[in-house]
């Protein structure tokens, strides 16, 4: 099994988690590798605000390279600090200049070097692909010697299958014991239901058909709604605004409620298989979980026991109402069992570091 790989990473940004929601895959994956010995160069633009809303410095386990997003020379250089890895990772979602550096870490591998694909977002870029035949992307896929992906399933990889990649395999979301653990309750979280995530295109409707609507079947019940862009949403009187709630105070909002809730995506939520950040930030904690319904829930955490499926509002509001203090610490708690035994980083990084050691072996012998 290799040991000791340099891995040059290009993504959207570890220290800061705004507008950035796989900033905790991110870290748990990267912190999990540096334990098992390999030392990884974290490179993100300078965009969208985020070094200004960074939650963590610079981390002792991987080496933090910011370059500037104005040109493409600054991310030229950025690719050439990268050419000695032994493996080298584009992530999408960097949010500028993806296709130059999707075709760049191909170009800049030297001999004997992996080059893989890390998508955090498998369904939008499948659909995004099937829209547009002239995609740049559509060439490049059968080049990487690896796809990985943050969920998704078979349909994501069968999809990724049919563009002519070598292979394609899932690295799901999962629990970081030393960041997300049960703390005391905190009086600004209070509340019976509360949901986290940024307000998106693809989201918004599912958050009116499973939360709003739930809180509205409920005005004698608090809700609160964390993350950006809600701030110009109407909401019901009963739903309080948080707003960007900084990774560092995640626990303290999973802990403070009756029940949080999961909402996938649209095109998450279609694709299955799709566990959310939030999904193992909140079992960890031991907090009863409330999600809507996707395909391959059961893979992760049972539903009833570990955690509560709802298909629309009303069913929200059901499990709600049904819900007394011990019911919710009693599910909570199984969670965090199930996080604890079968979804830590630990785990998905001895998964990364298998595909990783198959990977070396094969690109040497050609």
């Amino acid at each position: 099994m290799a040991r000791g790989l340099r891995i040059a990473f290009f993504g959207s940004s570890l220290v800061s988690a705004y507008w950035n929601g796989a900033a905790t895959y991110y870290r748990g994956i990267i912190r999990a590798l540096h334990a098992r010995g390999h030392a990884v160069t974290f490179y993100e633009p300078d965009a969208y605000e985020r070094q200004q809303h960074r939650d963590i410095p610079d981390p002792a386990w991987a080496r933090v390279v910011v370059y500037s997003a104005e040109g493409e020379d600054p991310v030229r250089r950025a690719l050439e600090k990268a050419r000695d890895a032994d493996v080298l990772i584009k992530a999408s979602g960097v949010g500028v200049h993806d296709a130059l550096l999707e075709e760049g870490v191909l170009e800049v591998r030297r001999p004997g070097a992996q080059v893989i694909f890390w998508d955090v977002d498998a369904p939008a870029t499948l659909e995004r692909l099937a829209g547009d035949p002239a995609d740049p992307f559509r060439p490049l896929v059968p080049r990487y010697d690896l796809i990985l992906t943050y969920g998704g399933g078979r349909p994501v990889v069968e999809g990724y299958t049919a563009y002519g990649a070598r292979r394609c395999v899932p690295i799901y979301n999962a629990h970081d014991p030393d960041t997300h653990h049960p703390v005391a309750p905190e009086a600004r979280f209070a509340g019976d239901l509360g949901f986290l995530g940024n307000r998106l295109p693809d989201r918004e409707a599912r958050v009116e058909s499973f939360f709003l609507a739930a809180a509205e079947a409920m005005p004698d019940r608090r809700f609160l709604i964390g993350g950006a862009g809600w701030e110009t949403r109407a909401l019901p009187p009963n739903v309080r605004l948080v707003g960007h709630v900084y990774t560092r105070d995640h626990n303290a909002f999973n802990c403070s409620l009756t029940a949080v809730m999961n909402i996938c995506r649209e095109s998450m939520a279609r694709y299955g298989y799709s566990p959310a950040t939030r999904v193992f930030e909140a079992a960890g904690a031991g907090a009863c979980l409330i999600t809507d319904a996707w395909e391959g829930v059961e893979e992760f955490l049972a539903p009833g026991e570990e955690i509560l499926v709802a298909r629309d509002g009303a069913e929200v509001a059901a499990h709600l109402a049904g819900l007394t203090p011990a019911r919710a610490r009693e599910i909570g708690q199984a969670a965090r069992r199930r996080a604890l035994a079968e979804h830590t980083y630990a785990r998905r990084a001895a998964q990364c570091e298998d595909l990783l050691g198959v990977r070396a072996a094969e690109v040497s012998r050609r």
